[in-house]
């Protein structure tokens, strides 16, 4: 579609490691009414103040990166929370934008939606094929069911709802939490600490043997505003029925041992790497299928490398930022 720099877009969850980025994207192509609420002004979760959000604020388009993530330890220990808060906040913002007339919303899920033994490269086919991996099941049972209302809502009404599934994020803005962190900031800090602190050894979770696709969080929201950018005939033509969903990612994989590796070296770090594998590997090999966005007119031009060392230099500047908390609107599935 032509680009209508003037529309209010709406970003859920902008103060996230994808919503900022999605605002930075936006600003950078020329948007200027780019409309936020943090969550002191505005709870997701609930249903009367996101319906009054909406009738208050004359929306034109919506990025849906609002959502709880947290890594295999936080969905372990918190599965009920992780269901519940990110069906409600889906749910809320996907009928809200419904009733008040949003022409066109772009939902945000996560590469966990597909099934733990997948074929690979994974496709967009291969959702609701298989069983899932069992350490971020409810998480990714919630991402499915936001394709689902978006898929419904254009099947029922006509409209314009798509669906884009991120494969592993990191970069600026990302969550360092200890525990509840996703892999690359995980080690990252690890590393650091290590390095630092002069220790001969890094303990790493798992047997270091999983391969993983990684994307830079500012990769990710050139693809989203990409895809939310397409004529609806062109974006129809790639991904029937219903406006379906599509994978974001780099089409690249390494393993986690790879990884550890790349981080040690960004970081400084020159001990030793030990692997516990009496802790949870997760699924054992994650890579999906670009394809579809590749035939849509957009592929990652981010590095691993070149991502790690930005991802490290923001880590470096805001490190006596960090609270432990998981992070209000960050988006991406747990390792």
């Amino acid at each position: 579609m032509t680009r209508n720099t003037g529309a209010a877009v709406y970003v859920a969850g902008h103060n996230g490691m994808v919503g900022s980025a999605i605002v930075r994207r936006l600003t950078s192509l020329g948007y200027v009414n780019i409309v936020t609420a943090s969550h002191s002004e505005l709870d997701l979760v609930d249903q009367r103040a996101v319906r009054a959000f909406f009738e208050a604020n004359r929306i034109d388009q919506v990025y849906l990166a609002a959502a709880k993530v947290g890594g295999i330890e936080a969905n372990n220990s918190s599965p009920a929370d992780f269901i519940y808060d990110n069906l409600l906040i889906e749910a809320n913002i996907i009928k809200s934008s419904h009733d008040f007339g949003v022409p066109r919303l772009l939902f945000l899920g996560s590469s966990c939606i597909y099934p733990r033994l997948a074929d690979q490269p994974i496709r967009e086919e291969a959702l609701m094929t298989g069983a899932l991996e069992s350490t971020n099941e409810p998480y990714a049972v919630a991402k499915i069911a936001g394709i689902k209302l978006c898929e419904s809502f254009n099947r029922q009404y006509g409209r314009d709802y798509r669906s884009v599934m991120p494969t592993n994020l990191y970069g600026p803005g990302d969550n360092y939490h200890p525990v509840n962190s996703h892999v690359i900031p995980g080690l990252l800090r690890r590393f650091h600490e290590a390095a630092a602190n002069g220790l001969d050894e890094v303990v790493i979770w798992g047997s270091g043997t999983p391969k993983r696709e990684f994307m830079h969080v500012d990769d990710l929201a050139a693809a989203a505003a990409h895809v939310m950018e397409l004529e609806r005939s062109d974006y129809c033509a790639k991904t029937q029925p219903m406006l379906s969903h599509v994978n974001v990612g780099t089409g690249v994989e390494c393993s986690i041992a790879e990884l550890a590796g790349l981080v040690a070296s960004v970081t400084g770090f020159t001990g030793r790497l030990t692997f516990d594998s009496t802790k949870p590997d997760g699924t054992p090999r994650k890579l999906l299928d670009v394809s579809r966005l590749r035939s849509l007119g957009w592929q990652s031009t981010i590095s691993l490398e070149d991502g790690l060392s930005d991802a490290y230099h923001w880590f470096l500047v805001h490190q006596g930022d960090f609270r432990g908390r998981i992070l209000e609107g960050a988006c991406g599935s747990p390792s």
